[in-house]
């Protein structure tokens, strides 16, 4: 049987498996304690957010993955640029002293602002300055006026240098950007600093999202210093969403910033840009979202866009991989896309979360990676972005540590059906 029709055939098995679990939901047995852990997932039912002043309303429909709090479902543009490596844009490293192609390995990892009636779209590239591995990453900038159709900025905005960052950032680099807005119009960009060895994540500020400056460590200086060397990476800083705007929301005082990749981890903050990690009383750190065993997110539980309040509570899509996914053919290890909800009064108690994927691994530029086997993975639709634009949900995710496309969810147009 070919590799596409197994696949096919595996989903219609497991759809009907969702449909037997649907049954008895639809006889008022679902367990209604929210504290819980959400159980069947698989044949939940949407959200569709109504843009009112910033606030999600709820109206039901029953999609695969997607419980009553969460968002989709989204679907691939395949009219939208797909942005890949470009052999022929030419940076000056300022640490090598020569004139490189920065981005001529890969492009993976994108966030994402609306600002100006524009998606501003900040992306990982990679180079090949280290052969056949992961190469030097660093932040490049693409601009939009449709969301689908972008223009390239011709050098990165945020990039390894001769600054206080250096020996946290040479050479693997600048990788993995999340941008939220600041209260004052200030944008923030948690990312990750990677001198080949330890990831760190770090954080940057800008005002007009071309000129960027490195603030440091993000949990570097609290607990006196624990956490310097702590692997750390992908900060979803919570936010409250103004339209198209995501900006950064107080909670009890305080920013909130789930991170990391085993499992996301909960930090606080004053400023956006230092932050503490949140510990328990025996001073270990607190995982409000964990990894779970023969589950299709029990290698890798990692935070994807920012997280935003709505009427249900934050609201998280997080990044999951398994050790093989075989209801869908597929060997190895697997990226797909999942939701978590939090308590809005108390970021680390999960509410909610699903016991499906929403998104996953399915055309061949997600599962065949283009490059280097040691320097990128197959099997990968991985996200660090949502908009709101044109009236619409979007996101733009990795596809095979080699491009970056785009999915898209049209609420209104849901709604007239």
């Amino acid at each position: 049987m070919k590799d596409t029709n197994r696949r096919s055939f595996l989903r219609v098995s497991c759809a009907l498996v969702s449909l037997a679990t649907l049954l008895p939901r639809a006889f008022g047995l679902r367990n209604a304690i929210r504290n819980e852990p959400f159980h069947g997932g698989a044949s939940g039912l949407s959200l569709w957010s109504v843009i009112q002043s910033g606030t999600a309303t709820l109206t039901a429909t029953q999609e695969p993955g997607i419980p009553p709090w969460g968002l989709g479902p989204f679907v691939r543009d395949d009219g939208a640029d797909r942005i890949g490596a470009k052999a022929d844009s030419v940076f000056a490293c300022p640490i090598s002293g020569k004139t490189i192609p920065w981005e001529n390995k890969s492009v993976l990892c994108a966030a994402a602002v609306v600002k100006d009636k524009k998606v501003f779209l900040f992306y990982r590239a990679e180079d090949l300055s280290r052969g056949n591995s992961w190469g030097t990453s660093r932040i490049g900038l693409a601009v939009s006026e449709d969301g689908r159709h972008f223009r390239r900025h011709p050098v990165p905005v945020l990039y390894p240098d001769h600054d206080s960052m250096k020996d946290y950032e040479w050479p693997g680099g600048c990788q993995d950007p999340r941008v939220v807005e600041a209260e004052d119009g200030t944008y923030v960009m948690t990312y990750t600093s990677y001198n080949g060895k330890k990831a760190r994540l770090s954080c940057a500020t800008s005002r007009d999202l071309y000129h960027w400056t490195k603030t440091g460590l993000a949990i570097g200086n609290c607990h006196e210093h624990k956490y310097r060397d702590f692997w750390s990476k992908s900060g979803s800083i919570v936010c409250k969403r103004h339209n198209g705007r995501f900006v950064a929301q107080r909670i009890n005082g305080k920013y909130w910033m789930y991170f990391n990749d085993s499992g996301a981890m909960v930090a606080n903050s004053e400023n956006l840009t230092d932050w503490n990690v949140i510990e328990d009383p025996n001073g270990k750190f607190v995982t409000a979202l964990p990894l779970r065993p023969d589950s299709f997110d029990n290698y890798v539980v990692e935070p994807g866009p920012p997280a935003f309040i709505t009427e249900n509570g934050i609201f998280l899509i997080y990044n999951a991989g398994a050790h093989g996914r075989p209801d869908l053919g597929l060997s190895g290890n697997v990226w797909a896309m999942a939701q978590a909800l939090f308590d809005p009064k108390d970021p680390t108690r999960l509410i909610d979360r699903t016991d499906a994927d929403f998104f996953h691994p399915e055309r061949d530029f997600e599962i065949v990676h283009v490059g280097s086997a040691t320097g990128g993975s197959g099997n990968v639709t991985f996200v660090e972005s949502l908009v709101w634009f044109h009236d619409e949900w979007r996101f733009y995710y990795g596809c095979a540590d080699s491009i970056v496309a785009s999915a898209v969810c049209r609420p209104a147009a849901r709604k007239k059906k």
